[in-house]
């Protein structure tokens, strides 16, 4: 069982390290659709406006037996212009099962947070926590650790759904398919590879 699990854990691990070695080889996505889809929530569309930059992850993968993991890959904007891209790995060993996709916005409300988020291999503390966010008419926002199936509050009170910046950062969720989906974001790493201005 722990030759297995330590197995698990160096695969993982030679991914995270093998995507961050190509991501200056990424090239710019249309995110449209999934900025889009954010943008329909009450709750959410006001950070676009008044973020000083936001980090947008079109699908992220979760998922693990034993072992489970999540990675993904997203664009950094600031001024609606991509400056750089970034990656998510997370490692988890416990008891999980099957997998989850989901997308994931990352707002930054301040120059400072965005450096602390650019300058390095930045992790979300074990505090840290995001809104899950369902994308349809009846909209409901819940604090991470609701369940899909969890009554959320409306997404018009911010002081419910936990939707504000915490150390200048604001984290929201949302499965595939609009659905609700609470991520667990504490111990999440992200690196980041800036966008050369082409002379």
């Amino acid at each position: 069982m722990f030759k297995r699990a330590l197995t698990g854990i160096v695969l993982v691990t030679l991914l995270f390290t093998l995507s961050t070695s190509v991501e200056a080889a990424r090239k710019v996505k249309d995110q449209s659709d999934t900025i889009d889809d954010f943008k329909k929530i009450e709750v959410v569309e006001p950070f676009f406006g008044t973020a000083h930059a936001y980090a947008v992850f079109a699908k992220i993968g979760k998922g693990g037996l034993g072992i489970g993991g999540a990675h993904g890959k997203g664009q950094v904007y600031v001024g609606g212009k991509v400056v750089g891209f970034t990656s998510m790995s997370d490692i988890s060993i416990g008891l999980q099962a099957g997998g989850q996709s989901y997308a994931q916005v990352i707002f930054f409300e301040n120059a400072a947070s965005l450096e602390d988020f650019t300058s390095g291999n930045f992790e979300f503390k074990a505090s840290a926590s995001a809104v899950a966010v369902q994308a349809s008419a009846e909209a409901s926002a819940g604090t991470e650790g609701a369940g899909s199936s969890a009554s959320g509050t409306k997404t018009g009170d911010k002081s419910a759904t936990g939707a504000e910046y915490h150390e200048g950062i604001a984290v929201f969720t949302m499965a595939k398919g609009g659905l609700m989906y609470a991520a667990t974001i504490a111990g999440q790493k992200y690196t980041y590879d800036k966008i050369e201005d082409k002379k």
